[in-house]
């Protein structure tokens, strides 16, 4: 028996770290549908106490998913670093969580978390998440800064990033061209202007890079572009002399979950390395962009570790910021509520899941954004969303994705609407990144103070886009 506890005369017992750390997560459906969450909420107070005393060491030695059987574990296990452990390494989840608490109220907390996340395993973040109040969450993700630059600069304090999501049910260029003239008019593409392409045809995604690529020049925007192909065609499209800015994957936090996406830590590398020979940024070198989300092994059918036990969506979305971080991407971001409810049932699953993911991501050093997201048949709506985005803006999120009139029509979910990230940074004082910033000032876009004046006082060279477009 690895660890037990008494609530209200009921003694709980738990069975392995996998089913520890399962029990103790905040309840979702996907945990409910996997029949690996505690069965009542007496039983996820117990599991929190109990984990709360488990020793980060343990978390260390002791994966969900054995060494021997997964590449994501070897991968994090053997990249782990010793010496940034060390200041951490003599404490429980819970003093882990005490001791972020108080580094992330001092003046040197972002160094010093900065610091301590090559030491940090997927696991420990994910145990201590599951003891943290939403409050909790906010502030440590608050004081964890992770910069990331290409010919933006990403996540800098006081500032609030997008990705322009641009898509179209039939990838028409010209509707593609309105809904980011649209979008840059309104402030957005600062992160990526990234489109999920329709189909999967090589040529499409060549013709919707080449556009992209047009725009960028033609305008002279600071800004980088990506088409959200798998990464074996935008391999080819690199191969073949295509634009390319951005090279983007969906992982996953298991060997499996990867599997089911055509793809492995050596077709990531491959695929890194060929975005690196291009030698397209401007402020920095950052070429790699991942999307993940909760409950993504648990759909493919790959979310079982040791024993044969099935892991819990949320410490499996954490490996999967254990394997991003090495490939030291531009972009990570969870789609938080895009699989839908069998995942992350209502409004208050999403706002928590959104928030763990954040702070997960930070604290394990890599540059997280959400798709604050929901799809039509949660239990959700776009309250909930505000919510979140202002939380996630609060915490210091680098960059959110936005849509035209918060609908993608193409992949059929909610998200957020190209003014909702006007209102969270004119509410918060967030600005853009500093080149782009710059960039709208110049344009006419945004005024000396960097806010958003709005269409009617747009650039006048954007506007002679929009009579080509039309």
């Amino acid at each position: 028996m690895f660890a037990r506890r008494t609530i209200n005369g009921h003694t709980y017992q738990f069975g392995s770290l996998v089913e520890l750390l399962a029990k103790a997560t905040p309840r979702r459906s996907g945990d409910e549908l996997a029949g690996c969450a505690a069965s009542c909420e007496a039983e996820r107070a117990a599991a929190q106490a109990a984990l709360a005393e488990v020793e980060l060491t343990t978390l260390l030695n002791e994966p969900v998913i054995p060494y021997e059987a997964d590449e994501v574990t070897r991968l994090i296990l053997d990249s782990h670093s010793a010496d940034a452990f060390a200041a951490v390494s003599h404490l429980t989840v819970g003093g882990l969580r005490d001791w972020l608490l108080e580094v992330a109220a001092r003046p040197d907390g972002g160094r010093v978390l900065a610091a301590l996340a090559p030491g940090l395993t997927p696991e420990m973040v994910a145990a201590v998440s599951k003891i943290m109040r939403n409050s909790d969450l906010i502030a440590v993700s608050h004081a964890t800064r992770v910069l990331t630059g290409f010919r933006t600069t990403i996540g800098l304090p006081g500032r609030l990033a997008t990705r322009l999501q641009p898509n179209h049910p039939t990838d028409d260029l010209r509707g593609v061209a309105a809904s980011i003239l649209d979008g840059l008019l309104l402030g957005q593409g600062d992160a990526v202007v990234g489109i999920n392409p329709a189909g999967d045809s090589p040529q499409v995604s060549a013709d919707l890079l080449g556009m992209l690529d047009e725009v960028r020049q033609a305008y002279e925007i600071p800004m980088q572009s990506c088409v959200l192909t798998h990464i074996s065609t935008t391999i080819g499209l690199i191969e073949a002399g295509a634009p390319v800015d951005l090279v983007f994957q969906s992982i996953g936090g298991s060997q499996g979950t990867n599997t089911s996406f055509g793809t492995n830590i050596a077709m990531l590398r491959e695929g890194m390395e060929a975005g690196l020979s291009l030698q397209r940024g401007t402020v920095g070198n950052n070429v790699m962009y991942f999307e993940t989300g909760q409950g993504s092994s648990l759909s493919a059918g790959a979310h079982f570790g040791t024993g044969g036990l099935p892991v819990d969506q949320q410490t499996l979305e954490a490996r999967a910021y254990g394997l991003a971080r090495e490939f030291s991407p531009l972009l990570v971001n969870t789609v938080v509520g895009f699989i839908g409810p069998e995942y992350l049932y209502d409004g208050k699953q999403i706002i928590r899941a959104g928030l763990e993911d954040h702070f997960c991501g930070k604290l394990l050093g890599v540059p997280m954004g959400v798709d604050v997201c929901y799809t039509n048949h949660a239990e959700a709506d776009f309250d909930d969303m505000d919510t979140l985005l202002t939380l996630l803006a609060a915490a210091g999120v680098n960059f959110v994705i936005t849509v035209p009139g918060a609908d993608d029509i193409m992949l059929g979910y909610q998200s957020l609407a190209y003014h909702d990230a006007l209102v969270v940074r004119n509410t918060l004082g967030l600005k853009p990144a500093p080149e782009f910033e710059a960039w709208l000032k110049a344009q006419g876009i945004a005024d000396a103070y960097g806010v958003v004046r709005g269409l009617e006082l747009g650039s006048s060279r954007l506007h002679a886009l929009a009579g080509a477009v039309a």
